[in-house]
C-alpha cells in the first residue's frame, strides 16, 4: 500500500492540539473557490512523497520527542480519498499512544471512510457553508455528506472540533452561520468551533498552475466581521 502526500510538517501548531507531525495528502474532490492549496486537488498529480504506512510511520517517530504531547495529524487534499492508507498509518501511531487528528471535509462517506475513524481521536471537521443552495457553487459538490459524517462522529462519540472559513460575500452570512450554529449545537462529539477568516495567501499557486483565482478582488476579513461570527457560534458552542 502506498500513500501519495503533497507534503508534511514536522512541527505543526495550528493542526490540532499541542505540536504535531502534519501530513498533507493528495487528491480532493472539492474545488472550493477559496482554497489554498490547489495544487493538492489532483490525486495523481506532482507529489513530494510516495511512501507506505509503514514509511510515514518511520519518518513520524523520528519526532516523538517533540510531538509527544501534541500527535499527528493527516490533512489535505481531503485524506479519505486514500483512506486505506490513512487508516493504517493511524494504527501504527496509536499502537504506539500518539494521539492522532483527521482533518476532513467530511466529503466521503463510505464504511472504508467510516473506519479510519476506529483509531482517529480527534477530527477536525471543515463544514463549507450549512447553505444548501450555496454548497455546490461554494465547493462544486453537494453539501450533504459533510452532515452525514459529522452524524457519524457523534454516533462513535469521537470528539469532534467545526472548522468554518469566513469568506466576506459567501459565508459571512449571518443567517447561515446562526442555522449552522443551532444545528451542531445538538452534537455532543462537537467540542468546539474553529472559525478561519478568509486570506488571500494561497492566490499566488493559482498564477502558477495557470488557472483563474475564482475569489479575485475579495479582501481578506476584516476584524469586526470576524468578531461577530465568532460571537454567533459562542452563544452555542466554545469558540478556539
Amino acid at each position: 500500500m502506498t500513500g501519495r502526500i503533497h507534503s508534511f510538517e514536522s512541527f505543526g501548531t495550528v493542526d490540532g492540539p499541542g505540536i504535531r507531525f502534519v501530513t498533507f495528502m493528495q487528491g480532493c474532490p472539492l474545488r472550493c473557490q477559496y482554497c489554498h492549496n490547489p495544487d493538492t486537488w489532483d490525486v495523481n498529480g506532482k507529489c513530494q512523497y510516495e511512501m507506505t504506512p509503514e514509511e510515514l510511520f518511520a519518518e513520524t517517530i523520528r519526532y516523538r520527542s517533540f510531538i509527544a504531547n501534541g500527535g499527528v495529524t493527516v490533512t489535505g487534499g481531503e485524506p479519505l480519498m486514500q483512506a486505506s492508507f490513512v487508516r493504517e498509518y493511524f494504527r501504527l501511531c496509536a499502537e504506539e499512544g500518539l494521539h492522532t487528528a483527521l482533518d476532513t471535509s467530511g466529503i466521503i462517506c463510505t464504511p472504508l471512510a467510516f473506519s479510519v475513524l476506529d483509531y482517529t481521536k480527534l477530527v477536525m471537521l471543515d463544514i463549507k457553508t450549512f447553505n444548501a443552495e450555496l454548497h455546490p457553487r461554494l465547493t462544486g459538490v453537494e453539501g450533504v455528506n459533510p452532515l452525514r459524517f459529522l452524524d457519524e462522529l457523534e454516533r462513535r462519540n469521537v470528539p469532534t472540533w467545526i472548522r468554518h472559513v469566513v469568506v466576506p460575500g459567501l459565508t459571512d452570512n449571518e443567517d447561515d452561520v446562526e442555522s449552522l450554529a443551532r444545528h451542531i449545537a445538538n452534537y455532543q462529539s462537537v467540542e468546539k468551533v474553529e472559525v478561519l477568516p478568509y486570506h488571500t495567501m494561497g492566490a499566488y499557486k493559482y498564477q502558477q498552475l495557470g488557472i483563474p483565482y475564482p475569489l479575485e478582488g475579495v479582501e481578506p476579513l476584516n476584524k469586526e466581521k470576524l468578531h461577530r461570527v465568532k460571537e454567533i457560534f459562542a452563544t452555542y458552542k466554545p469558540v478556539g
